[in-house]
């Protein structure tokens, strides 16, 4: 590990100091004054004292990508990728969300053009990045700081600014084809433009995009290393496990399987104990589910005079995402021994026995999660007495559906076939068990979610005088903002009835809330010397249903020569309780896969109660405080000759009173049970229920993980990056390189916990990566020829340890390379061909237990495997 991490920091270092692209050029070259990321004031963009990113889409197209998702996940300072494959299992509605720093989804704020969008509906944690309309998007600015100051809330690990163009005019159409070597996830896209009128000539200008993308699954059998283990163990198997149930929590049982002790076929395998199986449900899952998207934007803007515009713009994005689990399982059928299915077993001595089956016949479990987001915004710019002004009025909305398409069943019916000997768990049907078994499948909506937010903005800047003789302007901004956000998740309750034995969905959902913020905000830029400038912004927030908060922020810019720049900001940031953070209904549902930490390694309980999934109860907390964050960073940047540049960003960051639930790693870990033994709500038998038939009731044994203010997070790294052109009478070819070092993670899950270490260790919900790097280089000629590769590294880590494999595992570092090609036969044509994942790097070994997909980790790297695509674009 040491010698990978020196050998990294050595090429980063070399590059850097060869290196990149000239910083002292773009501020001779970029004049215009603008509005950048992370800032009030218009300003050069050069003049930035924060880390901001800036990415092309022309140069992201180029590489192949063509969705936001895969976009991000070329961002060193994004530690993981929370995909569209986390759909898989779990009610997301199949959003995909950004993560800067690693310190969760919820604390990295997403903007269009400067503007909130509404978050996904069913846990309002943050926007889905799918939404986006992305063929109509010109760059994405990544602010590598907290910006509570300027933002609001959500802003302490960073901002994401997709920004459109401005206006367009002509058209454009484009079309494209992804194709992995092995079987699945073929990928068809297309996208089309047109925009008319000449905002300075004709005073006009309306364009528009639409964008439309299908993806192929990749299921778990079409990729070998699905079969390194068996994942996703159950012992709800066909045929089934069964056993006398316990009367009290002391009482051996002795569990059965027809097919013991040697459980072969039907995906089963030996559970350890000679006379029964588990079942191995990764080969039933999706790496990658199906998916379709499409995405629409219009904008149009009016020139009033040289001093003023309006403009409106909308936009509507539509998302399905489907996917695929294993059959359902059904863990507390009961038989009773005159039951002809009754198993011929003398040491059941006649009892009535508990059994757990795997409903085959009716095959897999599929849903459909529609997702629609669109967004109605006016605005208006202009200048007023030296004041740049801008005030705009949106309103936001996201809807999400799930659907139960296949594999689901009432679990009523199966449940009585079962107990009058109709239904056989324990081998063929016959016709009538057939039948009954397949008129009990149950197709429909399980549950439905709304976001909606209602924005008015405004703001306005100007230059105030050369106060210290500087020979340059200080400048000061004001705004204000007023937000109301309004959401609400429901379930079909009378459909969830009939299949709250398969989805672990209380029917009983119906979680509400809204809010209303006022904020008012302000910052001054003022240049004391030359080559010094100091940032002063303040934000005041008022929100109806915690109280208010205010967050500052302090940043310096000093460039004592051309060459050289120094920046550094510190700040103060929070994250306010989402609508489902406060407001969640008190709901049931299914567990993740883990074991009882008092039962299951006694010996006295069930082995039932390991490796299996409990009811836990959900819900809301309206006594809920905001997290609070203090950031700070560094950076030196150096342009030492005209085609090279680089730099170094330190930076960080420190966090508490997270928002979350005690992670499974601690709370299932016997040696904490006495501490969160306050938790677990037990039976009348002493036991947890395993079957979401129990609750709520009696007999219901459960684990209250709903919303709390938990521990801290605290973490710091640095950031290289670097360019340098070389210069040839065949070409030029630009080097690039973007880095991120992570120096210290650490978090506590509870309130005054220990500290756990997180870096490139398996630890909470995941591994925090030391080094992460994208290095390319891009070959152009005569502006028609161009061929680019691009690397991208992660460090390993050691494995998840909540299985005795997971934490004797190392997990390998993961490298892959992308290639591509370009040519532009005429100046509106150009075709594009490239390999994504070049020498076919499988992902490495993991036994991570969070997500659905077994064998590798599908947060931090990709199933499809060699992956080639061709891309052509007209533009007319």
């Amino acid at each position: 590990m040491y010698k990978l991490n020196a050998v990294s920091l050595a090429v980063a270092a070399t590059l850097a100091a060869a290196s990149f692209q000239t910083l002292a050029q773009e501020q001779e070259t970029q004049l215009e004054r603008v509005v950048v990321t992370g800032s009030a004031i218009k300003r050069l963009d050069a003049e930035s004292s924060v880390p901001v990113t800036t990415v092309k889409m022309s140069d992201l197209r180029e590489q192949g990508l063509t969705t936001v998702e895969q976009i991000l996940g070329q961002l060193t300072a994004s530690q993981s990728s929370l995909g569209t494959s986390q759909a898989v299992g779990s009610s997301t509605g199949g959003a995909s969300f950004a993560d800067l720093r690693g310190i969760g989804a919820n604390k990295t704020l997403v903007l269009l053009n400067g503007r909130r969008i509404a978050n996904n509906a069913f846990d309002g944690s943050a926007p889905d990045l799918n939404m986006i309309p992305i063929a109509a998007i010109e760059r994405i600015e990544v602010l590598r700081d907290g910006a509570s100051s300027l933002y609001g809330t959500d802003a302490i690990g960073g901002v994401i600014n997709f920004i459109t163009r401005k206006d367009y005019t002509g058209g454009s159409v484009s079309l494209g084809f992804d194709s992995p070597q092995h079987a699945g996830g073929k990928t068809r896209n297309a996208n089309a433009g047109f925009g008319y009128g000449d905002l300075d000539k004709e005073g006009f200008n309306v364009f528009g995009f639409v964008d439309l993308q299908k993806q192929d699954s990749i299921n778990g059998n079409q990729r070998d290393f699905n079969r390194r283990y068996p994942g996703g163990l159950s012992a709800s198997t066909f045929p089934a496990n069964y056993y006398v149930p316990p009367k009290t929590a002391a009482d051996t049982v002795t569990v059965y399987n027809p097919a013991g002790p040697a459980c072969s076929g039907n995906n089963l395998l030996p559970a350890g104990d000679n006379t029964s199986c588990y079942i191995t449900t990764s080969p039933y899952v999706d790496y990658i589910p199906e998916s379709e998207r499409a995405s629409g934007m219009i904008k149009g803007t009016l020139k009033l005079n040289n001093d003023h515009q309006i403009g409106a713009e909308y936009f509507v994005t539509r998302s399905e995402v489907r996917t695929q689990i294993a059959p359902v399982p059904y863990g507390a059928l009961s038989m009773s021994s005159t039951n002809p299915y009754y198993p011929n077993n003398p040491a059941l001595g006649g009892q009535d026995i508990t059994v757990r089956w795997r409903d085959t016949v009716n095959g897999p479990r599929r849903d459909e999660n529609v997702n629609t987001q669109q967004r109605f915004l006016l605005t208006a710019d202009g200048t007023v007495r030296n004041w740049d002004y801008s005030v705009g009025a949106s309103y936001n909305v996201n809807k999400v559906t799930e659907k139960l398409t296949h594999g689901y069943a009432d679990g009523n019916i199966i449940t009585k076939g079962v107990a009058d000997g109709i239904i056989n768990p324990f081998g063929e049907q016959t016709a009538a068990g057939l039948a009954l078994a397949q008129s009990a499948a149950a197709a429909g909506t399980l549950m439905t979610g709304k976001g909606e937010t209602w924005n008015i903005d405004a703001h306005a800047s100007r230059e105030v005088g050369d106060w210290f003789g500087a020979g340059r302007a200080a400048a000061i901004a004001v705004g204000t903002e007023f937000r109301k956000e309004k959401f609400s998740q429901v379930a079909n309750t009378d459909y969830a009835e009939i299949v709250v034995a398969s989805t672990g969905v209380d029917p009983n959902t119906n979680s509400r809330g809204d809010r209303k913020v006022y904020a008012f905000y302000g910052e001054l830029n003022v240049p004391v010397l030359k080559d010094l400038d100091l940032t002063a912004a303040v934000r005041y927030d008022k929100y109806n249903d915690f109280g208010n908060t205010t967050n500052p922020k302090f940043s310096f810019r000093y460039q004592p020569t051309k060459e050289v720049l120094v920046r550094g900001s510190y700040s103060t940031g929070f994250r306010a309780p989402s609508l489902y953070e406060l407001n969640a209904a008190q709901t049931f549902t299914n567990s993740s896969t883990v074991s009882d930490p008092q039962l299951c390694p006694t010996g006295t309980g069930s082995p039932l109660l390991c490796k299996t999934q409990f009811q836990v109860l959900n819900g809301g907390n309206t006594q809920l405080q905001p997290e609070k964050s203090k950031s700070a960073t560094l950076g030196f940047q150096f342009a030492p000759i005209a085609d090279a540049s680089f730099g170094i960003d330190f930076w960080w960051l420190r966090l508490k009173n997270l928002i979350g639930v005690i992670g499974d790693a601690s709370l299932y870990d016997p040696a904490n049970y006495g501490q969160f033994g306050q938790y677990f709500h037990r039976n009348p038998a002493g036991q947890l229920s395993t079957d979401g038939t129990a609750c709520p009731g009696a007999d219901c044994g459960y684990i209250d993980v709903r919303q709390q203010n938990l521990g801290g997070t605290n973490t710091n790294g640095f950031d290289l990056n670097g360019n340098y052109r070389l210069r040839t009478s065949y070409g030029n070819v630009n080097f690039s390189l973007n880095s991120t070092y992570v120096t210290k993670y650490e978090f506590q899950e509870y309130q005054n916990g220990p500290w756990n270490q997180n870096v490139s260790v398996y630890a909470g919900a995941g591994p925090v990566f030391r080094w992460q790097h994208t290095v390319s280089a891009v070959w152009s000629y005569a502006n028609k020829y161009t061929v680019g590769l691009t690397a991208h590294y992660k460090t390993g880590y050691a494995d998840d340890p909540s299985t005795d494999e997971g934490a004797a595992n190392r997990v390998a570092s993961y490298t892959t390379f992308d290639l591509f090609g370009a040519y532009k036969p005429i100046k509106s044509l150009s075709l594009t061909a490239g390999v994504r994942n070049l020498f076919d790097r499988d992902p490495p070994l993991s036994y991570q237990q969070a997500v659905f997909q077994a064998g590798y980790d599908p947060r931090y790297t990709d199933a499809a495997g060699r992956t080639f695509y061709v891309r052509g674009s007209y533009d007319f």
